[in-house]
């Protein structure tokens, strides 16, 4: 199938990907008295005198907007908020297919972070969480933070902690089978980008033992001013690369066991794949055209390889991950979504992958069971952090 040719014509059928039911019947004088008014001026009171009732009175308690300023959209780059919306519909009903959460698009005519943080700050009130998509780095990691700081809801940017709780998951269940250990691999990362940066950070915290940042300037190194390095890259770059490798990115694949792709099509070679350890790992995740394909990959030597492609083995899909963390955020009224509660995320994927196998590394994305197992770790974890208002 031409995935692109039909995805056009199925979007000029569907006219949208999601829509508003009501979940009342207003058929009658007294149905109609009881979900409006006069009847629902009671509700209105109950929640002016404690605002926390909307979390009960309301469907608040289980909504979400996936907010984007089109400035990232999928590997299409800045094309605005308008054609950013098919993107953020199909989020929304991967929300509720997977999670049971009812997800919004909302779509941001501005880049700036002023604006964009004082918007969501005054719609915070309708939401039990937000979700931001497809915002361009850096801004992205300012947006998000100052709205974790202000708000007293869960904020999570997909494109930064999703990709990097999948990621995670997959390199655990790899490493596994090519029998390394965590502490021991050197990860290269290209792309230091929101969701670059983000894998580099979650991997520290899994206490990796050495992440390699590249982007087009090439190897990320602390105190070398000619990388002209964002204020974001700086301060990843005084976390990672050990010992201040300097060079491209076939420098540093060299003796790397671990190869994650953020970032754009074609630019690792077979001769870059065949100067890895011993059973590598290559997660080309670059969409839709990977840094390599499988093919060359594995012809080249790779153990393991992942892709951000449907079509082939080993899918590094970020949809694993978000619907069943606000599932299990939204369940206990969680304030934020901390690092417990996504390495809880990521440990719940690989632990519910069945059958593993070198082509089978993760779940299948439309697996319930790992979606229902995701909700119950992080509301573990919420629980346990005591970030949890329920």
């Amino acid at each position: 199938m031409n995935y692109r040719e039909e995805s056009l014509k199925r979007h000029a059928e569907w006219r949208g990907k999601i829509e508003i039911v009501p979940r009342v019947e207003v058929d009658t004088r007294e149905k109609l008295s009881l979900a409006y008014t006069p009847g629902v001026a009671e509700p209105c009171l109950a929640i002016h005198a404690d605002a926390e009732k909307s979390f009960d009175l309301t469907r608040r308690w289980n909504t979400v907007p996936v907010i984007t300023d089109g400035t990232a959209v999928l590997g299409l780059g800045d094309i605005g908020p308008e054609a950013g919306m098919p993107v953020m519909e199909g989020k929304c009903a991967l929300f509720k297919a997977f999670g049971g959460v009812d997800a919004f698009p909302l779509c941001i005519r501005s880049k700036d972070p002023d604006e964009i943080v004082r918007t969501i700050e005054l719609l915070a009130g309708s939401f039990g969480g937000v979700n931001l998509e497809d915002i361009s780095a850096p801004r992205c990691f300012e947006i998000e933070r100052r709205l974790k700081e202000d708000l007293d809801i869960p904020v999570f940017h997909d494109d930064q902690h999703g990709t990097a709780i999948v990621a995670a998951a997959a390199l655990i269940n790899a490493l596994n089978l090519v029998g390394k250990e965590m502490e021991t691999v050197r990860v290269v990362i290209n792309g230091a980008g929101a969701a670059g940066i983000s894998i580099a950070k979650f991997l520290l915290k899994m206490k990796v033992g050495d992440v390699i940042l590249c982007d087009r300037q090439g190897i990320l190194c602390a105190g070398v001013p000619s990388l002209g390095l964002n204020g974001a890259q700086a301060e990843i770059a005084l976390q990672t690369n050990r010992d201040r490798r300097v060079g491209s990115l076939a420098d540093a694949m060299k003796g790397a066991d671990v190869f994650i792709g953020v970032s754009g099509p074609n630019c690792v070679t077979k001769e870059m794949v065949k100067s890895m350890a011993r059973d590598a790992v290559v997660f080309a995740c670059a969409n839709p055209v990977p840094e390599i394909s499988r093919e060359d990959a594995l012809e080249a030597g790779a153990a393991i390889v992942g892709t951000g492609s449907s079509e082939k083995p080993n899918q590094i899909n970020n949809v694993l991950v978000f619907p069943g963390l606000f599932r299990g955020a939204l369940d206990v009224r969680a304030r934020t979504i901390n690092d417990e509660m996504m390495l809880a995320a990521s440990r719940a994927i690989a632990a519910c992958t069945d059958g593993l196998g070198r082509d089978h590394i993760l779940p299948y994305a439309y697996d319930l069971r790992a979606h229902a197992a995701v909700a119950k770790a992080v509301a573990e974890a919420a629980v346990q952090t005591g970030v949890n208002k329920k």
